[in-house]
């Protein structure tokens, strides 16, 4: 590995790490606040409303929030490891994906025009699954084989 993919493996496995820290912490947050629910939040939908209100009925809304904190705690500690990265960094984007279309009222953002911190984290998130990062300094790059920057 010459000098310059050292420093791009080394650069992206801090973007992987730096990541799952942002998830992981948002997460525990979540797990550790008994009160803390996502029906407000999807109650407030602005974009394909009806389909978040069903999200947040009575019948559905506790396995909503269960796969919601542990999965934001789950995708942290998959990039923090850097263990199936690949397959959690799909499921990422997909959440990052509900969450923007459930806060904005597209095409206007928040200080912005289709581009929220959502659309950012998803962006990174692909950038992870594409660069297959957890081989870098993770977990994943412990299968014995050798992988080219």
């Amino acid at each position: 590995m010459n000098t310059l993919s050292k420093l791009q493996a080394k650069a992206t496995s801090v973007l992987r790490v730096l990541l799952g820290w942002l998830f992981f912490y948002a997460g525990i947050v979540k797990v550790l606040n008994p009160s803390w629910s996502a029906a407000g939040f999807l109650a407030q939908a602005k974009t394909f409303h009806g389909f978040y209100i069903l999200l947040a009925h009575p019948l559905l809304i506790s396995i909503v929030n269960i796969l919601n904190e542990w999965g934001l705690l789950a995708l942290g500690v998959s990039l923090i490891l850097g263990i199936w990265v690949r397959f959690s960094s799909l499921l990422g984007v997909l959440l990052m994906l509900l969450y923007y279309f459930a806060s904005n009222s597209l095409p206007f953002v928040p200080n912005g025009f289709l581009v929220d911190d959502h659309i950012i984290y998803a962006a990174a998130l692909a950038v992870m699954f594409y660069l297959n990062a957890g081989r870098y300094y993770g977990l994943d790059g412990l299968n014995g084989k050798k992988h080219e920057v």
